[in-house]
């Protein structure tokens, strides 16, 4: 299967919306180098997922592009773990510099353990478990509708 753009951004948004919230729900109280109280560390967390997202699209984009050298039109499975390094790093950039200004700073501890947590577990229901609900999910190019 060779993923549409489309069908990878469509992946990519119900992943966020259903894995990142729920391993965000599960991982902010535990997040290290914070004092701020969990109401807040649950909005700075939903709110790392929306720019996640928001960049992801623009990721999709360049992946796209990227794609159309390789032979297969596709990367090895283990590249999409990989991008978390440099989606990682942007997104941490981005924060720290202040020009994501509706995200209050957070401790690198909380954003790297946060983003890792709900990158490799989006992962890995995109690369196992998405496959039994979605059964037809592969022959469509990774479209969700």
């Amino acid at each position: 299967m060779v993923p549409t753009l489309i069908g990878r951004i469509q992946t990519r948004l119900f992943l966020l919306a259903t894995v990142g919230v729920v391993m965000t729900l599960l991982v902010m109280p535990l997040v290290p180098g914070t004092g701020a109280p969990l109401g807040d560390r649950y909005v700075t967390g939903l709110l790392v997922l929306v720019a996640v997202g928001a960049l992801g699209i623009g990721w999709e984009l360049l992946y796209h592009f990227l794609m159309q050298f390789r032979w297969e039109k596709d990367w090895p499975t283990s590249f999409g773990l990989l991008t978390l390094v440099p989606e990682g790093l942007l997104l941490y950039f981005l924060l720290r510099s202040g020009a994501v200004d509706f995200i209050d700073p957070i401790s690198p501890a909380t954003f790297w353990t946060h983003f890792t947590v709900v990158w490799v577990s989006m992962w890995l229901v995109a690369n196992g478990p998405m496959r039994v609900p979605f059964i037809r999910w592969r022959f469509r190019g990774g479209r969700i509708l």
